[in-house]
Formats: structure tokens, C-alpha cells, sequence
């Protein structure tokens, strides 16, 4: 696993490197498009050379994506966005963040698996309702990654880019709770329980708001006591962020709440007039430079999934079919979420479609997908979740900022 890690990580550069120098696109799209170009070589070498392609895609299988992820990757990815976030203004838009987060979420599961389900259904593949269900869970969540700094360029409202980035932060956490007590009620031979939900969702999710609470605290006084030591402090929330989420794990909590809260207090400790320049320096540096560099390996890891997929149309149908449903649920859970709103935080028309298009999904429900038991289900979400993931990080990736830049103009 380590020889690999290492390898995706140097692949991670090269590509990047070649971003850089000849597409000139926004790194983690620039890195993706490159990876699933290079896929798409191997895939073709399948008309050359069956023995090697067959190599090739054991080999590709043989990278267990669920483990770098979610054991490695996405505590450091959540914390490095988390301490970023100016918490005075995400505290300004809570209400939004909680209702996008939790109650859209949820909606926003329901109306996908079920369209989902029916159209499955319709093209003869056969899925249950319930893992319809884990799809609607799994694709929900929202990835600000490739996007936020397009918003910034584009100009976007302050409030706008904290609803993104506040909503995408919680609701990956909120996402893959639904979605593990979801596949747990797929998976049981007894009666549907809603309580069975419910109790596992607010252990998971409530845990792990308190674990980020103890580890956020702890660190801020930590870094605090040291504030002349820029190395240490840095150290420290080196630890905080990996042995947090270890134990948040071992303990059967949200590890990914847990270092979004943690990350959000130690952030918003560093503006504290006590804390030193050099050390705010030297850790906003730190936390940017892994937060892109992982962010590089993630999407090549997403371009790589691509050479274990079996080519099936009616799989290709269902995931192209699913964009659309992906996007209008997207646009519905939104409107709904004004309803619980103040006025002042409702989103108009305008906003409304920006907070759709804006509202990319990455890694983390491609993650989700491979984790699912091995048989034809898993091959139909995977298929789908791969689908939906590649076009709104190219499409929607790639066009977001015209769309924020026409919608300002027009104001």
C-alpha cells in the first residue's frame, strides 16, 4: 500500500506539472481530465495488448481508494478546508449551513433514490429501493474543492462562497452517516426501522460534533502555550488532525465532523491578536500545501477508477440519466430549504441557480461506492456515481465561473 501511495502521489505531481505548463485549467480539474485521459490509454491498449491490460486493471483494482480516503485523506482534506473558513461569517449564515447540511441532505436522498429506483426499473436493472436509497445518500453530498476558486475570481458574494464552503464541509459528514445507517438497513434481514436511523445518526453525527468540540479546544490552548514555537504548534495540529481521527473511528463517531469542528475553532483561534505572525504564516502555509497536494491525489485516484469499470450501456444510461436527476434535485432541495429561512438568507432565482450548478460532487461519494458489498448493485452505483462525479467537475467545474460572472453582470 505504501509503495502505491507513493507512486499516485508522484504521478499526482507530473500531472499537475503538465497542467500547469500546457492546459493552464484549475489544478484539481487539470489533474482529473489528464488522469482519465491517461485511463483511457490503458483502456486502449486492451486492442494492442490484452495480457498487459489486464495488468494494468488488476492493478488499478488492487488500489484500495476506500482506505487512502477515508483512513488518511479526508481528515487532513476536511481539516486544512475547515481552518480556512472565517467562522464570524459562517456563524452569520448557520441557519443556511445547518438546513442545506441536514434537512437537505436528507431530502435531497429521498427524491434521488427514488428517481433513481424508477428508472433503474425502466432500463431493467435491478435494484431494491433501499439501495436506491444509499445512492441518493452516497451522490448528496457536495464538493467545494474544484470550486471555490473559481467563485473567488468570478467575484462571488462573501455570503455565497460561505454557504458553499459551510454546507460542503458538514454535509460530507452528514452524507456518509445517512449513508452507513442507510446500507446497514440494506443489508439487515429484519423490518425497515426508522429508530435504528435515527440512534445511529445521532451517535455518529452528535459524537463527533463533540470529539471536533475537544480536539478544537485542546488544540487551540495547545498551539497557544507555544505561540513562539511555529514548528511545534504546526506539529500539533499535525496530531490533532490524524490521531483525532483515528480515535474518532475507533470510538464510532464522524471523524469528517469531528475535523470540520476542530478545524473551524483552531482557525478562528489563529486571528487572535496573541498568536504571532510567523506562526499564522507558517500554518496557513502548511494546511494549504497539503490541502493541495492530497487534493492532486485525490482526483488523479478519481481518473484511475476509471480503468476498472466494464463498459455496460444501459450502466452509461443510468449515470447520464442520473446527472439530470443529481442537478434538479439539487435545485429542489434549495428552494425547499428557504421555507426554514429568514428571508434575509433565502436564496433568490439567481442564487438559487448558482448554488445548483456550484454544487459539485468529488471523491468522497466515489468512495462511497466502492465500499459496497461486491455483486451487480455495487457495479450499477459505481457506474452511475462515476458518471455524475466526472461531469460536474468538468462541466460544472469548468462553467461555474461564466455562470456567477453573467448572473453579477445582470445585477
Amino acid at each position: 500500500m505504501f509503495e502505491i501511495f507513493v507512486g499516485i502521489i508522484a504521478l499526482a505531481a507530473f500531472l499537475s506539472y503538465l497542467n500547469a505548463k500546457f492546459l493552464k485549467l484549475p489544478e484539481t480539474i487539470g489533474v482529473m481530465l489528464l488522469s482519465i485521459v491517461l485511463s483511457l490509454l490503458f483502456a486502449a491498449s486492451y486492442f494492442i495488448d490484452q495480457a498487459y491490460f489486464n495488468h494494468v486493471t488488476n492493478f488499478a483494482r488492487s488500489i484500495d481508494f476506500k482506505t487512502i480516503l477515508f483512513d488518511f485523506l479526508l481528515g487532513v482534506l476536511l481539516f486544512a478546508g475547515a481552518i480556512h473558513v472565517n467562522l464570524k461569517g459562517l456563524l452569520k449564515e448557520k441557519g443556511t449551513v445547518l438546513i442545506y447540511a441536514t434537512f437537505g441532505v436528507l431530502v435531497s436522498t429521498f427524491i434521488i433514490g427514488t428517481a433513481f429506483y424508477y428508472i433503474a426499473s425502466l432500463l431493467g436493472l435491478n435494484i431494491s429501493y433501499l439501495y436506491s436509497l444509499v445512492f441518493g445518500a452516497l451522490i448528496s453530498p457536495t464538493d467545494p474543492v474544484a470550486v471555490l476558486a473559481l467563485l473567488k475570481k468570478a467575484g462571488a458574494p462573501e455570503h455565497m462562497e460561505i454557504k458553499i464552503v459551510g454546507e460542503s464541509l458538514f454535509n460530507d459528514g452528514v452524507g456518509i452517516v445517512v449513508f452507513l445507517s442507510i446500507l446497514s438497513l440494506a443489508t439487515m434481514m429484519h423490518e425497515f426501522e426508522f429508530s435504528h436511523i435515527a440512534s445511529e445518526f445521532s451517535k455518529e453525527a452528535g459524537g463527533g460534533f463533540l470529539m471536533g468540540f475537544i480536539l478544537g479546544y485542546l488544540g487551540k490552548n495547545c498551539i497557544k502555550s507555544v505561540n513562539n514555537q511555529t514548528v511545534i504548534a504546526v506539529h500539533i495540529s499535525l496530531a490533532i488532525v490524524l490521531g483525532g481521527y483515528v480515535l474518532s473511528n475507533v470510538l464510532h463517531i464522524s471523524g469528517a465532523i469531528a475535523m470540520v469542528v476542530a478545524g473551524l475553532i483552531i482557525g478562528h483561534s489563529l486571528h487572535a491578536k496573541s498568536i504571532t505572525e510567523d506562526l499564522k504564516t507558517h500554518m496557513n502555509i502548511f494546511w494549504k500545501v497539503l490541502d493541495e497536494v492530497f487534493n492532486a491525489v485525490l482526483f488523479v485516484l478519481i481518473g484511475i477508477v476509471m480503468i476498472t469499470l466494464d463498459f455496460n450501456i444501459y450502466h452509461l444510461l443510468l449515470g447520464i440519466t442520473s446527472i439530470v436527476i443529481v442537478l434538479l434535485s439539487r435545485y429542489i432541495t434549495i428552494r425547499l430549504s428557504n421555507i426554514f429561512l429568514k428571508k434575509s438568507h433565502r436564496a433568490n432565482s439567481k442564487e438559487t441557480i448558482i448554488l445548483t450548478w456550484a454544487g459539485l460532487r468529488g471523491g468522497i461519494s466515489i468512495a462511497l461506492a466502492l465500499s459496497l458489498p461486491e455483486g451487480d448493485i455495487k457495479d450499477i452505483i459505481l457506474y452511475a456515481t462515476y458518471v455524475v462525479v466526472v461531469f460536474s467537475i468538468i462541466a460544472q467545474g469548468l462553467t461555474i465561473e461564466k455562470l456567477v460572472s453573467k448572473f453579477l453582470k445582470q445585477n
